[in-house]
């Protein structure tokens, strides 16, 4: 309501209602008029805060575009890259996902597969070689891919919203012409941030790098890094000047082939099984002074940038994870019978799929909604780490709930369910535990108040 009618809204209010049936009319009704002073002394206060320009063009294209349309319709791009997505899932990867899985180990042919669809590339420009898709294009077909193998998903998603992200933001030309192209067509990126002493105190990290000439020497080591095995670059988060804290810390762009860089064995993981997570050992390891990424001592804000993209996609992982397994479980109650009737029909099975469908949904609607605002420029740090939160804890749910409704069978290596369980449990985990997630949406809200 514009503030020029809050009195005559005002005059409409329960206090004026009251007004009217009571002795002392006048009274309350300038009591109602204060009421509306009061209240248009806060929209002034407020409304310098939204000046006509704090929406980006983009932005405001993006809300006007899809102001009548529900948030989950998608336009003929995104609808196209979802049915691609979808049907590459279907019948190259799962045949596939048990052999992967009990083997630890990613096939070639779906990397390959991965490259030759533009899903390595999804938002790196056409000039480049990639797709020149949007986020939420991204956030489909992460999607869809962890519908069927979340492990496949991840990589998707790590060398999408980190390492060409960075890529994109912070390389010079020269860093882009030189990478850009290789990762959308053949080349895994590697980032390495996570240390054995800093986990979710990432920015305490021990790797320091000494500048000496023209070049930097970078010593120290990395822990779970996401397919170290297979990158062929990776971005290394050291620290250059030590004495200034978090400050110093440095993306360096270090190639695989780099003397002294050493991967270490793969980790035997409860699940992502077939995504290879390796440490990393750096032994002096010389890097250029034009293979820093961006600029110097701004390493810990292109991490938490990328880490706030990234929470967006590993949302969509834990949000596909959990559709996927609930896809593979409900036809399983409506064929099993006990009691001479499905189990479907149980009043008591029916409260509980209604209640998982309905947290699948609220997680879809939170996810889309993050990756909608990223697209329109706005700021969405708060709803990624909501989505992250939610679309993990939906998943541990829903996962658990499907190998209940299974029963014995669900227990076991036949069916996909079991694999699901073990999976989902990591998204409460990386890129920012359930409770980093909890601290930031509280810091949004601190501010917001």
């Amino acid at each position: 309501i514009p503030i020029s009618r809050l009195g005559t809204h005002a005059a409409c209010s329960p206090v004026c209602f009251l007004a009217r049936r009571r002795k002392n009319p006048r009274k309350l009704v300038r009591m109602a008029a204060a009421v509306a002073t009061r209240r248009a002394q806060v929209l002034r206060r407020l409304i310098p805060r939204f000046p006509g320009s704090w929406m980006s063009s983009r932005a405001e294209a993006a809300v006007t575009s899809r102001c009548s349309a529900p948030l989950t319709s998608l336009t003929e791009e995104e609808a196209m890259m979802k049915n691609t997505v979808q049907k590459f899932a279907q019948e190259r990867v799962t045949p596939l996902v048990k052999t992967m899985d009990e083997n630890a180990k990613m096939d070639s042919s779906i990397l390959q597969g991965l490259f030759e669809q533009g899903l390595m590339g999804v938002e790196i420009e056409e000039e480049y070689g990639g797709t020149g898709a949007s986020f939420f294009s991204l956030v489909l077909a992460i999607e869809e891919l962890a519908k069927v193998d979340p492990s496949v998903s991840l990589m998707c998603d790590l060398q999408n919203t980190v390492i060409n992200t960075m890529f994109i933001k912070h390389g010079t030309e020269e860093q882009k012409t030189t990478y850009l192209p290789r990762l959308a067509k053949d080349m895994i990126g590697g980032f390495c941030l996570s240390e054995a002493e800093s986990g979710s105190d990432a920015f305490s990290l021990k790797t320091v790098a000494e500048k000496n000439k023209d070049y930097y020497v970078i010593s120290g080591s990395k822990m779970w890094i996401s397919n170290a095995n297979l990158a062929g670059v990776f971005l290394v988060m050291a620290n250059a000047a030590p004495s200034t804290g978090y400050k110093g810390i440095t993306c360096f762009i270090v190639p695989k082939e780099t003397e002294g860089l050493h991967v270490g064995k793969k980790e035997n993981k409860l699940g992502l099984r077939a995504s290879a997570t390796c440490s990393l050992t750096f032994e002096s390891v010389k890097v250029p002074a034009k293979n820093i990424l961006g600029e110097l001592g701004k390493g810990y804000k292109y991490a938490i940038e990328s880490l706030n993209g990234g929470r967006v996609g590993i949302a969509a992982q834990m949000l596909g994870l959990a559709q996927g397994c609930f896809d593979c479980t409900i036809p399983y109650t409506k064929e099993r019978v006990q009691f001479g009737k499905r189990i479907f029909d149980f009043q008591g099975m029916q409260h509980q799929i209604a209640h998982v469908a309905t947290q699948l949904e609220a997680a879809r609607l939170l996810t889309y909604n993050a990756a909608r605002m990223l697209d329109a420029g706005t700021p969405y740090v708060k709803q990624a780490s909501m989505a992250k939160y939610y679309c993990a804890e939906v998943a541990t749910q829903t996962t658990s709930k499907c190998i209940e409704w299974m029963g014995g069978v669900g227990f076991t290596k036949d069916y996909p369910v079991e694999k699901f369980y073990r999976d989902c449990k990591i998204g409460t985990i990386y890129e920012g535990s359930s409770n980093i997630q909890l601290n930031t949406v509280a810091k949004c809200l601190d501010a917001e108040y």
